[in-house]
């Protein structure tokens, strides 16, 4: 399997080295945050004369590693291994929410330390730069980018993008969109050669790891409804939905009633686990967002198609899921873009109507609107696909991607048509 160098989060660690912040790398489990910080940037400190003796690397979800989550233990650790002032080290701590808090040994009184204490105090030293990896969102926030007071320094690291996962296949090209499109870029899967293999990673990934992750960390005793929370999820990727509408159909498929706000919460779960994101609605001439229903996208389309045991494989919806994935990959904030307008019906009555446009991605002062479609052939289809573009007051650049493997190309109103790959592949392809 070719080496897979994820160059742009390496090189986003490598602007941040000693910039006085601790480097906090996020993402959901298995994403290959341990590779990127202990292979890929290990060796770039290598290569500009770091010695290992200088590079300090803890695996705390490690069994061998148990007792630092003790945060007094690997406070004390570590800085046994700062042995010479006159030398910088790099410190490198993985998987940081294992390490838990406890009581102040010093103080009678109720008084906590946790990894947050560690990592500030050791930040203060002046030859150490540190650098952490965490698989839960909510509690990296809240406790480092939050309580850091402005001295933390995110990297979301995603699964693959088709344009990584291209690049590091080793079979026949042709075939590397159909196995993205159903299995989706966890790093692992580069090493699997048969449906049943990947599928069985996918299921125990869930399982075995995210799912147990949620369980212990929420104290959920009964696992039955975030099992069946998530395949409601999985099955409607795409569609907009909130916690109300999720209730009503476990009442109504089920017979089994479930608070509005106990699914929102488990919902929630799953987004500071990075399994899942939540996009909100935005109203493109209102320039206002509006409240739910939103939409639901999966991190890793494969995990969604394994999750429904690759039954449910509609094209439109899981291309929408890539993409927009892509667009978060190259930093874009991404929101679905809401139209209204107002209209006379036949009887003469004026009528208001809302239209929508699957993404509305923003990078500082650039947007793009963007349809995702399976074909454009029809011209009914492509009018019917471009419809909300027409009622857009701007000239931000438009695009649809469609599913077929095309030229691209400009209509008369300047909107741009590419196919999938070429858009996945082309990191310019926006500017086409």
């Amino acid at each position: 399997m070719n080496i897979i160098e994820r160059k742009q989060y390496l090189d986003r660690l490598i602007a941040k080295k000693d910039n006085g912040m601790v480097k906090v790398i996020t993402g959901i489990r298995r994403v290959g945050k341990s590779f990127l910080l202990f292979e890929l940037y290990h060796k770039y400190l290598n290569s500009i004369g770091v010695p290992d003796a200088q590079i300090i690397e803890l695996s705390l979800d490690d069994d061998e590693n148990a007792m630092y989550r003790n945060p007094l233990k690997l406070g004390e650790y570590i800085r046994s291994k700062l042995t010479d002032a006159d030398k910088r080290y790099y410190i490198f701590l993985d998987e940081i929410q294992k390490v838990k808090s406890v009581k102040n040994p010093y103080l009678e009184e109720e008084d906590r330390i946790g990894f947050v204490d560690v990592v500030l105090g050791l930040m203060r030293k002046p030859n150490a730069d540190v650098y952490v990896t965490g698989s839960n969102s909510k509690m990296l926030s809240s406790d480092i980018l939050t309580e850091f007071r402005g001295r933390g320094d995110e990297i979301r690291v995603y699964p693959l993008s088709f344009r990584e996962f291209y690049a590091a296949y080793d079979k026949d090209k042709r075939y590397a969109w159909g196995e993205y499109y159903v299995y989706g870029g966890m790093p692992f899967l580069l090493r699997l050669n048969d449906h049943a293999s990947k599928s069985q990673y996918l299921k125990e990934l869930f399982e075995n790891i995210y799912l147990k992750d949620i369980l212990e960390r929420h104290h959920i005793v009964d696992k039955n409804v975030l099992d069946d929370l998530l395949d409601v999820i999985s099955s409607s990727v795409g569609s907009l939905t909130n916690p109300k509408r999720i209730a009503d159909t476990f009442k109504s498929v089920k017979g089994v009633k479930i608070a509005d706000d106990t699914i929102g919460r488990f919902l929630d779960y799953f987004e500071d686990a990075f399994m899942i994101s939540k996009v909100r609605r935005y109203d493109v001439k209102g320039r206002k967002y509006i409240g739910s229903p939103m939409k639901y996208y999966f991190t890793d389309i494969g995990l969604r198609n394994a999750r429904l045991n690759f039954r449910q494989t509609e094209e439109n919806h899981i291309m929408e899921n890539i993409i927009y994935n892509e667009l978060l990959i190259r930093g874009y904030s991404v929101d679905v873009g809401i139209v209204e307008y107002n209209y006379t019906d036949r009887e003469g009555k004026n009528r208001k109507t809302r239209l929508e446009v699957d993404f509305v991605a923003n990078a500082g002062s650039r947007r793009y609107y963007i349809q995702s479609a399976l074909t454009v052939g029809e011209e009914e289809k492509r009018e019917q696909e471009v419809r909300p573009f027409a009622r857009i007051p701007d000239s931000f650049k438009k695009i649809v991607v469609v599913k077929d493997n095309i030229i691209p190309w400009h209509d008369e109103k300047g909107i741009l048509y590419v196919g999938i790959e070429r858009f996945l592949l082309e990191e310019n392809a926006m500017e086409l």
